[in-house]
């Protein structure tokens, strides 16, 4: 042993502790008997403890430490052959010995005195806590109190060496902590305990705090080092704590005191601290720890009285939220001066003190004011008088248990979608029950504030995850259908039904801001869950009413009302834009609008509100906040929000009353409307860009009443509202304003005034031109993108050429979102442009070359610049391209240069478009394949179908006509997307003859007919499943057409026919076994007797084929199945 100088002073006081230790040593350096190893240890040093332990302060670190390591190593060493009952003593003694020195001298330990320490410990608790241990529990405290004075020794030294700690050691300490439990709750949860669970049971107490330490510890631990422990180490730390859970499951009933309170809570923490850093999959243990997680929702709570009524009205925040707890020692008020919460739990605390001084168990006296869990700051005004301890630590058990759930939803979403019919209620949500529980129990009616805000957060977990996807399978129907058995649809449907019911009461009668907040939030989750069209009728217009109604009511506190008015009017734009559109919200919105309640303030109703919030430049909320001390700018950020989210209700509302329907991808083109694809191709009529000609005409006739409501609203909005927010100092207004220009339909705005329109227009081109906020210009490219499509103005050259010259500049901006924007407008505006030029031509109309000539220019150069941007970019540049390609007359200036990077000289009647830009656009579709994804793809296919219906192309004289076919080919052939492959179909059967086809067409036939033979075989990707059916029609008519062209084909291509004739007599009786229905009428019979026709020109053509090349018996089999054509 090192001896190190001391002063004289306390030479005398250490004298004891080195005289023991240095006999200790010599006595032992022989390896005496383990017998007397125990003697000695009890002479020399239990028997000193007091002296011992006061003189190890005045001695070094180094010393005591090593002094210590050499006690436990000989008390270890003796554990293995002495007997159990000797040891026993020994152990209880060094652990008193080792956790009191560890208190008043800062060791000095290393790795392999850590492993010595908890090597030491772990035979401790074999010998206490394992098969031959269990008696000496049952028969006093002093073995556990030695238990807890092992584990608090390891939990100081580790609070003091975090940092030095290892992975290996951490490992170690958890596996040790483990041990214990599992050692404790054999004993705790034993037969003979089973019959006394809900008895007090004070001689089990110990055991119950020890678990209570441990898991304690063993949270700690995750929370300091989780992310360093392995795979399976967190495995195992899972088992043993849902074996655990599963005991207190299967008990079905919680003990309500201090000591089991604390275990609750300690375990349910550690529960927690586990489950946020997930490392494996939870498996089956998610169902049960659902199952007893469930059982704390209303644990503490004894009996209804102390839950809070959510119809009492809620007058004030304290009586929303407090607990009514009357004990007999407070039967009445208690008057004085105020005390802060932390000092009544301090009085409350030295009362227990008092009171387990009169115990008669050691244990009791010792350990059951510790409380682990614990703080002052877990109790506040709101939470009301706290009078009994048990309920603070009850209700900290709730919140750890709601988090928990809330943890089991993060870590293991998709086997946690199947427990929500456990935690989420299906009936009498507005009832407070004891069992049974619910999430929406603990939201409305737990009289802890905390665990009410743990249940919101909880909740918007759950709707915020997979359930979002999950609950679409939901449908409402009357409980008196449901009969014995309730399918999971209508179950999931009565839920639904429930949490509105719930959130809605919540929101109407709650004032705690925070929890008002939530519940707002935690609404429009749900809206989003929510498939409207399967529930009842009316639910989403009483959502509506609710939100109007709450919105209309304010708020109580003004700090907190330009906060909540936003997430209110956010949460009714989410209702007014459920998708798909309810058409009982369309009814409400338009009775309201014909009771004139917009221009009759006095009346309530929805647009009322919408209206007020919007139209506010200088809103009373913003100034009111603005005067109030230094918090100007903040309380102006606020109400921007405020005026914003007021603009998307707007918005939102204008769409629904005027019969507007999306804005997604376009399918204004008739490319794949042959008689095979027209009866299943999914189009969409968007009637905020609707479709050219005839068909705009009927749009606007089915939708006369939706269009009159509209009009009257729109206009009152142009007139009131919009100068005002237009001009607004904040960027999200002006671009939130901006934004419902593209939500008017082409009905609405051609029944407008010539001066309204103008001001669209006008709006739209100058926020688009000037506007300095990048968000502002980017909605105003898009307000005109779907501007440009409306009938009447792609009559006009002047306005479209306005719309260029606003895409265009901001194609060139610094922002990709701007671009993608912008060229998306771009493309729109060419298409519009060819419709300028069919309209005008088709009525033999001059053309304002004037104007028309450098727009188009201006179009072409702008969109192969922009083929060489983003993918987003790139895809609306190229059909911009495939838009132009369709219109523009090329041919060829004879004796004149190209020069190849100038377009600047395309004229549409007069000179014609350059062959040098023909061949850069080509290029630019050819390159935009190679390098882009799969929506730049199928916009090149687009693309391509428009060039070659352009009629002065002469497609088999050009030069890279084979490198297009043959990347179309290739598309087909290869692509795993089935839109990329029908649309690469439907560009192969555009050519009319076989002249356009030119030397290819022998590739694009066996291309084709090798692609409807392989379809069968093909693996589906799950995105393409629903596109099967589309990629078979489509190739049907591909198919049909090129045959139909084969018998002026070349012999190449005969020979091939030849080859395939049993196959292809195979493929058309499936045809016509598929195309044969005598009982259509009218259209649709119609489209049969063109399909049959298709059908017969093609088998008519392969009949000349086989003819011709005197394969007689292919012939007869075709002429058999051309006659059994009816």
């Amino acid at each position: 042993m090192a001896t190190l100088s001391l002063p004289s002073s306390s030479f005398s006081s250490v004298r004891p502790w080195r005289t023991a230790f240095l006999t200790l040593r010599d006595e032992t350096l022989n390896s005496p008997p383990c017998a007397t190893v125990i003697h000695l240890l009890n002479h020399l040093i239990f028997s000193h403890s007091e002296t011992l332990m006061i003189a190890a302060s005045d001695l070094p670190s180094r010393e005591v430490t090593s002094d210590l390591m050499f006690l436990m190593e000989l008390a270890r060493t003796a554990a293995d052959s002495s007997g159990n009952d000797d040891i026993t003593v020994t152990f209880t003694q060094l652990s008193n010995l080792v956790y009191v020195v560890s208190r008043r001298v800062s060791l000095d330990m290393n790795s392999s005195y850590w492993v010595l320490m908890l090597d030491t410990f772990r035979r401790m608790m074999e010998i206490f806590l394992g098969n031959s241990g269990r008696k000496r529990i049952s028969l006093g405290n002093v073995v556990v109190r030695a238990v807890k004075n092992c584990l608090e020794t390891i939990r100081y030294l580790t609070c003091a060496y975090q940092r030095k700690c290892l992975i290996s050691e951490n490992t170690e300490l958890i596996n040790f902590l483990l041990s214990i439990v599992t050692y404790s709750h054999t004993e705790l949860f034993g037969s003979s305990y089973a019959f006394e669970i809900g008895k007090s049971n004070l001689k089990h107490n110990g055991l119950w705090e020890v678990q209570t330490t441990t898991f304690s510890m063993i949270g700690e631990l995750f929370s300091r080092a989780g992310s360093s422990l392995s795979t399976d180490t967190w495995q195992s730390t899972v088992l043993v704590i849902k074996r655990v859970m599963d005991a207190l499951a299967s008990k079905n009933l919680l003990v309500e005191d201090n000591a089991m309170a604390r275990f609750y809570a300690s375990l349910l923490h550690c529960l927690h601290l586990v489950l946020i850093d997930p490392k494996g999959p939870l498996s089956d243990n998610v169902a049960g720890f659902v199952a007893a997680l469930r059982m704390f929702f209303i644990y503490g709570i004894t009996d209804r009285s102390q839950l809070v009524c959510p119809s009492a009205g809620r007058k004030k925040e304290t009586s929303s939220t407090g607990p009514k707890l009357v004990t007999e020692e407070s039967g009445k008020s208690v008057s004085g001066p105020y005390r802060p919460p932390h000092l009544r739990k301090q009085d409350l605390r030295n009362l227990q003190l008092l009171k387990d001084q009169e115990s008669a168990s050691f244990l009791d006296q010792e350990y059951s004011t510790i409380d682990y869990t614990s703080s002052d700051s877990d109790y506040s005004d709101s939470d009301g008088p706290t009078k009994d301890l048990d309920s603070g630590r009850c209700s900290k058990a709730r919140v750890s248990a709601i988090v928990c759930i809330q943890d089991l939803c993060r870590a293991d979403p998709k086997l946690f979608m199947s427990q929500l019919t456990m935690i989420l209620p299906s009936s009498d949500v507005l009832q407070p029950r004891k069992y049974e529980a619910t999430l929406m129990t603990c939201l409305l009616f737990d009289p802890y504030l905390k665990a009410r805000l743990a249940s919101a957060t909880a909740l918007m977990a759950i709707l915020d995850g997979p359930a979002s996807v999950f609950l679409q399978v939901a449908e409402y129907k009357e409980s008196t259908k449901c009969g014995s058995f309730t399918a999971l649809s209508s179950l999931l449907g009565q839920i639904l039904m429930q949490l509105h019911t719930g959130i809605l009461h919540m929101i109407h009668h709650e004032t705690h801001s925070g929890l008002l907040a939530s519940s707002f939030k935690i609404l429009m989750l749900l809206i989003l869950c929510t498939p409207y069209s399967r529930m009842p009728k009316d639910l989403l217009p009483i959502v509506i009413s609710a939100l109007q109604k709450r919105i209309e009511e304010g708020f109580p506190l003004r700090s907190d009302q330009p906060n909540l008015m936003t997430v209110a009017i956010n949460c009714l734009t989410a209702a007014l834009s459920s998708s798909p559109s309810s058409p009982a919200v369309k009814d409400l919105l338009v009775a309201e609008s014909y009771k004139g309640s917009v221009e009759a303030h006095e009346t309530s109703g929805v647009l009322t509100v919408i209206f007020r919030y919007s139209e506010a430049v200088n809103n009373p909320i913003v100034c009111l906040e603005a005067l109030q001390g230094n918090g100007g700018s903040v309380a102006g950020s606020i109400g921007e929000k405020v005026v914003t989210a007021a603009i998307k209700a707007l918005d939102e509302c204008l769409r629904a009353i005027s019969g507007f329907k999306g804005t997604e991808d376009l399918f204004s083109d008739k490319l794949l409307d042959t008689p095979f694809t027209s009866d299943y191709v999914r189009t969409k009529k968007i009637s905020s860009a609707p479709l050219h000609g005839s068909e705009s005409i009927a749009v606007m006739k089915g939708g006369l009443e939706i269009c009159t409501s509209g009009i009257k609203q729109w206009s009152e909005t142009i007139e009131k509202h919009m100068p005002l927010v237009l001009t607004h100092t904040s960027a999200m207004v002006r671009a939130a304003s901006i934004t419902c220009f593209a939500g008017i339909t082409s009905s609405v705005f051609s029944s407008l005034s010539k001066e309204k329109q103008e001001f669209i227009l006008s709006s739209s081109i100058n926020a688009a031109l000037n506007d300095e906020a990048p968000s502002v210009r980017s909605a105003a490219c898009r307000a005109i993108g779907v501007i440009t499509c409306f009938p009447q103005i792609s009559e006009s050259a002047e306005i479209l050429g306005k719309f260029v010259h606003a895409a265009e500049s901001n194609t060139h901006d610094q922002l990709v979102l701007v671009r993608i924007t912008a060229s998306w407008a771009l493309a729109n505006i060419c298409d519009s442009f060819r419709h300028y030029i069919h309209a005008v031509t088709s009525r033999s109309c001059s053309i304002d070359s004037k104007m028309t000539s450098p727009s188009i220019a201006i179009l072409v150069e702008c969109a192969l610049r922009l083929t060489k941007d983003s993918d987003k970019v790139k895809a609306n540049a190229v059909r911009a391209l495939g838009n132009i390609s369709r219109f523009v007359q090329f041919r060829n200036r004879l004796g004149a240069s190209c020069e190849p990077d100038n377009c600047n000289d395309l004229s549409l009647i007069t000179k014609g478009a350059d062959s040098c830009c023909l061949g850069r656009m080509v290029q630019a579709f050819l390159s935009c394949v190679a390098t882009g994804n799969v929506k730049v793809q199928w916009n090149v296919c687009h693309a391509l179908c428009n060039l070659f219906l352009n009629e002065t192309l002469k497609l088999g004289d050009m030069d890279w006509a084979p490198s297009v076919f043959s990347i179309l080919l290739l598309l087909l052939r290869d692509s795993p997307n089935y839109k990329i492959r029908i649309q690469a179909a439907a560009a192969l059967a555009v050519p009319a003859t076989l002249f356009d086809y030119g030397g290819s067409f022998s590739d694009v036939i066996q291309g084709v007919v090798h692609a409807v033979e392989n379809l069968s075989s093909d693996q589906i990707p799950p995105s393409s499943f629903k596109y099967r059916i589309a990629l078979e029609k489509q190739l049907t008519s591909t198919m049909l057409h090129v045959l139909a062209l084969a018998s002026n084909a070349n012999q190449s291509v005969k020979d091939f026919l030849v080859k395939k004739a049993s196959f292809l007599e195979e493929w058309f009786g499936l045809c016509l076994r598929g195309e044969t229905d005598p009982q259509l009428e009218g259209e649709k019979k119609s489209t049969e007797n063109q399909k049959k026709e298709m059908i017969s020109s093609a088998i008519r053509s392969l009949i000349e084929v086989y003819e011709g090349r005197s394969h007689l018996a292919n012939a007869q089999k075709f002429n058999k199945l051309a006659n059994s054509i009816p």
